[in-house]
């Protein structure tokens, strides 16, 4: 089974509208780019979703709006199908060879010199863009057209000045819309474009080209600040691109110290970092001691102490004294790297809340056309109006029926809210995880690592059997914890200071122990369960583990052939934070409950001590998969976090699974949903409030949306709505939800959620 995806399909849908770009680098194998020079808007992006969603064998997508590119896994055959969809929707997709180089996302986030490309895929200025200045001239034309109608010149010169005012106007705020409308409506598509350009088109020919001139300037004018808008949000993570140095200086085989790009630095390097220096690369230190800033990893302010062995991370900032650092990882597998790529993910991925609203826009936009169409056909005959006020509402009708205030009104909160968690350390991987951490019920906890701290240490040493050598059950207990990276075992490896002997046949068993053979004999290193389930726990043993697990502590047992040798008892304190972060849960109405792998006693005392009152002791990785199955069938949504391998079954199993990121194992990280960089108990609880404040947030914008649409539409019908005030109540609503919408990223921290501390140090990672 793969523990990363047991029990529960994680497909991310990675159309990742408006997020940072992937690198060249991080582009997966198989997969193909194209660019597309008239996609750069959500509803866009949409539409071509649609059309690929038809066809067979189609895998990852990836929207990258500002550079107009789109990523597709799919195999070989499939990509002349995938050129054929996308034009059948009006859109000319160009494949980008994989030499070819892609330029860097704006900075803005919105390219409004709106670039296109040639059959070779270079970019070319497309002179008929919208800018500001632009815009701005296109405005001044509308208005000395308003005001020639209004001042009502009856002068066939005045009334031709108006129409070439008005037109001027149109052509130099409309260029993108009619385009994009016209292959629109040539390929039967009734979108944003499609609509204004018959609205506007209309108005002109009936004799109200003011209005037709000023619709089309307000409307390309609040298109240019939405899209700005929705760029910050997009954007509001991109600059973790910029955090990590381009280069990096490394020490040579000669001892001389060259700078060189970072990405050619080769793992096992050592490089030199300065004080103020940003870390390029993820390592180990190896030479000197200082403070580190991990904010832009952990989202906390505070320093964190480094010293010879502890990990330090790309992206962060060496503060005050030079530190030398082994690599660990390359460039593109950094954590800095790692995170960049989820929040991509993440940002592209459609809530459920955004899948509904384009189901509906879909069926939404059609119908008010139709609707458009009857009022200018029927209207006439059944209300007494003229030809031409029916087609004005008519027309009027087309400019509120424009679904963008809808269409994006749910990408720019989910986006918000994933960038908001980001920031602090919180990376959720798609808008869907975002929206159902509010409805969880009960969070499972592993203990080890999760409640407590995970940096246990030996507390006691005693010695069973009276006939043998203190000092040789020293050497066997150090020989084999110190080939498991179990954090128990580390605790007594690192406790006992004893010669190490060599292990034949070394194995590690999952919530037992471990076991292998020295000097011929048979060694184990063993738990409470393990020496049970094989018959060697006697009373006295018994006696002696219930005076340590009564106290809280992990008790492992030295066993040979002839039965219990010795006995290690391991102290983990339970996190300064766990408590407050605890009490947070309830508050929110999520029920606690402890899962660990230990014994009965040690687990309650833990438990008590961290007030959670339903505890799940002595279980194997696949008794945590069957408690997350109980808990999800007595309460419902069900939410589990843990940092080791064997948590990923339990982690993929919930309905929610958070990875304590930071001491977290790989497999963990894989298997959840969402990862706290920090590993503190209070992140949890801030996730939970802010998919609730998203949602909230959510159905504001779809309210607000539709509650406009629909009392100007009535207005329209039986009042006496205008086109002015049709373009205000569409692009008002849109920019409405726009900035409703970006309050997600300064969401406060919660006071309720107990202070927080940065990476726990120097501990190698390994199951709970």
């Amino acid at each position: 089974m793969d523990i990363t995806t047991a029990d529960k399909t994680r497909t991310q849908d990675a159309c990742c509208a408006g997020a940072p770009p992937p690198s060249d680098a991080t582009i997966a194998p198989g997969d193909t780019r194209f660019r597309i020079a008239a996609m750069d808007c959500i509803a866009e992006e949409s539409e071509i979703r649609r059309a690929l969603d038809r066809l067979p064998d189609i895998g990852r997508l990836h929207f990258d709006l500002p550079r107009r590119i789109l990523t597709i896994a799919a195999p070989e055959t499939v990509l002349p199908q995938v050129v054929a969809a996308i034009g059948r929707v009006g859109f000319k997709a160009v494949k980008i060879e994989s030499a070819d180089r892609v330029d860097p996302m704006p900075a803005s986030g919105h390219d409004q010199s709106h670039s296109h490309s040639d059959e070779h895929g270079h970019e070319h200025a497309d002179h008929g863009g919208a800018g500001m200045p632009r815009l701005v001239a296109a405005l001044l034309f509308g208005i000395g057209a308003e005001l020639l109608s209004f001042l009502a010149f009856d002068s066939t010169l005045s009334s031709i000045a108006g129409m070439g005012l008005a037109g001027i106007a149109i052509a130099l705020a409309g260029f993108d819309t009619y385009r994009k409308g016209l292959t629109a409506l040539r390929h039967g598509r009734l979108n944003i474009n499609a609509l204004m350009t018959v609205a506007v088109t209309g108005a002109f020919l009936i004799g109200q080209w003011p209005e037709a001139a000023m619709v089309m300037a307000l409307y390309a004018i609040a298109e240019l600040i939405e899209a700005r808008a929705v760029g910050r949000a997009r954007n509001a993570v991109k600059s973790l691109l910029a955090m990590a140095p381009e280069d990096a200086e490394v020490r040579q085989s000669d001892g001389r110290w060259l700078r060189v790009p970072a990405d050619a630095v080769a793992v096992g390097s050592v490089i030199r970092l300065r004080p103020g220096e940003r870390v390029p690369l993820d390592g180990v230190v190896s030479v000197g001691s200082g403070a580190v800033d991990e904010s832009t990893v952990t989202g906390e302010s505070l320093a964190v102490d480094k010293s010879p062995g502890d990990a330090v991370f790309s992206g962060t900032i060496n503060q005050a004294t030079a530190l030398e650092i082994r690599t660990t990882a390359r460039a593109s597998d950094s954590t800095l790297a790692r995170i960049i790529h989820a929040v991509e993910q993440a940002q592209g991925s459609r809530a459920p809340t955004q899948r509904f609203v384009d189901r509906f826009a879909a069926i939404y936009t059609p119908a008010v056309f139709v609707l458009a169409v009857a009022v200018a056909v029927s209207t006439p005959w059944l209300m007494d109006w003229t030809w031409s006020m029916a087609l004005y509402k008519a027309l009027v009708l087309l400019v509120i029926a424009c679904p963008c205030a809808l269409v994006i009104s749910t990408p720019v909160s989910v986006v918000s809210g994933l960038a908001s968690a980001a920031r602090r350390g919180i990376l959720i991987k798609g808008g869907v995880h975002l929206e159902a951490a509010r409805n969880l019920k009960v969070l499972a906890l592993d203990k080890t690592g999760t409640i407590t701290e995970g940096r246990p240490q030996l507390v006691a040493f005693e010695v069973i059997d009276p006939d043998a050598d203190e000092g040789r059950l020293r050497e066997l207990v150090n020989s084999l914890a110190a080939r498991s990276d179990h954090p128990v075992s580390v605790a007594i490896s690192r406790g006992i200071d004893a010669a190490a002997h060599e292990v034949a046949e070394f194995a590690a068993f999952a919530g037992r122990g471990v076991s292998g053979l020295i000097d011929g004999a048979e060694y184990l290193l063993a738990n409470h369960r393990w020496v049970e389930e094989r018959g060697q726990c006697s009373p006295a043993v018994e006696a002696r583990l219930r005076v340590h697990e009564a106290a809280g502590r992990s008790v492992s047992l030295l066993v040979g052939v002839g039965g219990v040798l010795a006995l290690c008892a391991v102290a983990d304190r339970i996190r300064p934070s766990a408590k407050a972060a605890i009490a947070e849960l309830i508050r929110l109405g999520v029920r606690p409950v402890m899962l660990t792998g230990d014994n009965h006693a040690t687990a309650r005392t833990i438990a008590a001590e961290a007030g959670i009152a339903e505890v799940h002791a002595g279980l194997l990785p696949e008794d945590k998969l069957a408690v997350i199955a109980d808990l999800q069938t007595r309460f419902g949504a069900t939410g589990m976090a843990g940092d080791g391998i064997n948590d990923a079954p339990a982690l993929a199993k919930a309905d929610i699974g958070f990875a304590m990121g930071g001491a977290g194992t790989n497999t963990a990280m894989d298997a959840a949903d969402i990862v706290v960089m920090n590993d503190e108990l209070p992140r949890i609880a801030e996730t939970i409030r802010l998919s609730r404040r998203t949602h909230v947030v959510l159905w504001q914008n779809i309210g607000l949306a539709m509650g406009i649409k629909a009392l100007f539409l009535l207005l329209a019908i039986f009042g006496n709505a205008t086109m002015w005030m049709a373009v205000f109540a569409d692009m008002g609503a849109s920019l409405l939800v726009v900035f409703n919408g970006l309050r997600l990223l300064n969401v406060p921290t919660e006071s309720g959620a107990g202070s927080v501390s940065g990476l726990p140090q120097g501990r190698p990672h390994g199951p709970a």
